[in-house]
């Protein structure tokens, strides 16, 4: 299979979807791989690594559209690339289509066959293409956190471990899954009084055994997030469900029982975020107020790390990637059922039942697709 791999153009994202090592391996497997000259600079990587590892390099984007028979990138596609996608293409990356219905028409209508690495799964029901960055955003969640909770930023001027004599930084994170672990866990390596909030007992019950007295945990119901979230210096949101977009757990309203100049960090702001007054932001202009609240809300976080982000992203996507090459899109799903849950759009169809509800659009499902 042709694969290609184009520069993100998406702002301040500076990730490639294929690592040097991935383009070594599928070429070793009698692939073809193209990349997108300077795609892969962001994160480190020079044109000349991908021709050691047998890549082509072409100028152009639309080169790369106009001949691979599969499209590898990090992030959804923007409007200019949608143009590009063409019938029987198939199209591997991010798409987080539920909050976005504008990219879910284009690629409807493009008639690619889609499939996003966020719906993914494993047998274990986690998502493994979204637990990376997932994993990196989380650990950047505190970090970006204490930055815009700094006073020159518009935040209280709070130091998340505060001083001998002086209280650390209250922080409550909405959500005990990977990112809101992840983030919990530098919270509190940074001084941190950190809470977690969550509606599972067996993975509060893990977090407990895991961490012990590092954070602690508290059921997450309607009132205890209202009463958490008005002591909080920052409050993380790190709520998903899987390919829907996400709920929003704090109103405007509440915004005005917290601390004046605390900080929010909405790290699910790709599934259209769990706070009520959140937007997405850019790295470039990350931060926001709404009555006195600061926002941070960049889509792409873990661009912010992008060598570490590829990498890490590369090591999970790379099994999938030659999978696909290997066998073509609807075998690979249908000998792996996992893989067959990322398959969001096909041949003008919406095929993530998730997805079709987010939108309130009709839908099938991956296993209709697929014909079983």
């Amino acid at each position: 299979m042709h694969i290609g791999c184009p520069t993100e153009i998406k702002p301040q994202e500076f990730r490639v979807g294929l690592t040097p090592n991935a383009a070594r391996e599928a070429v070793g497997q009698g692939h073809k791989v193209t990349m997108q000259a300077g795609a892969g600079l962001g994160a480190g990587f020079t044109d000349d690594d991908y021709r050691a590892a047998g890549a082509a390099i072409a100028d152009s984007a639309e080169e790369i559209f106009a001949s691979a028979e599969m499209i590898v990138k990090v992030k959804e596609p923007q409007a200019v690339e949608r143009r590009m996608l063409r019938e029987g293409q198939i199209l591997f990356t991010y798409l987080h289509l539920a909050p976005d219905p504008e990219q879910t028409e284009d690629l409807v209508n493009s008639g690619a066959t889609c499939i996003a690495y966020e719906t993914v799964t494993d047998r274990n029901g986690g998502l493994p293409l979204l637990a990376p960055m997932s994993e990196v955003a989380g650990r950047l969640a505190p970090q970006m956190g204490a930055w815009t909770l700094q006073k020159a930023n518009g935040g209280r001027g709070v130091l998340m471990g505060g001083v001998p004599g002086v209280n650390p930084a209250n922080v409550v994170v909405i959500g005990g899954g990977v990112v809101g672990t992840h983030a919990a866990k530098i919270a509190a390596g940074m001084g941190a009084r950190v809470t977690v909030l969550d509606k599972s007992l067996p993975r509060m019950r893990y977090l407990d055994d895991v961490f012990g007295d590092q954070f602690r945990t508290l059921y997450a119901t309607a009132g205890a997030t209202a009463d958490a979230v008005t002591q909080a210096d920052m409050v993380i949101g790190a709520v998903l469900v899987p390919g829907a977009a996400a709920p929003k757990l704090v109103t405007r309203e509440q915004l005005s029982t917290m601390k004046p100049g605390a900080a929010i960090v909405d790290v699910a702001i790709d599934q259209g975020g769990c706070f009520e007054t959140s937007k997405p932001t850019t790295h470039e202009n990350p931060i926001y107020e709404v009555d006195g609240i600061m926002h941070y809300c960049v889509a792409n976080m873990p661009g912010a790390v992008a060598r570490t982000s590829t990498l890490a992203l590369g090591n999970a996507t790379m099994p999938f990637v030659l999978a696909i090459a290997g066998k073509g899109w609807k075998q690979a799903c249908l000998d792996d059922p996992h893989l067959a849950e990322g398959l969001n759009v096909h041949q003008g169809r919406i095929t993530n039942l998730a997805v079709g509800e987010g939108l309130g659009r009709e839908a099938i499902s991956a296993a209709q697709a697929l014909g079983r």
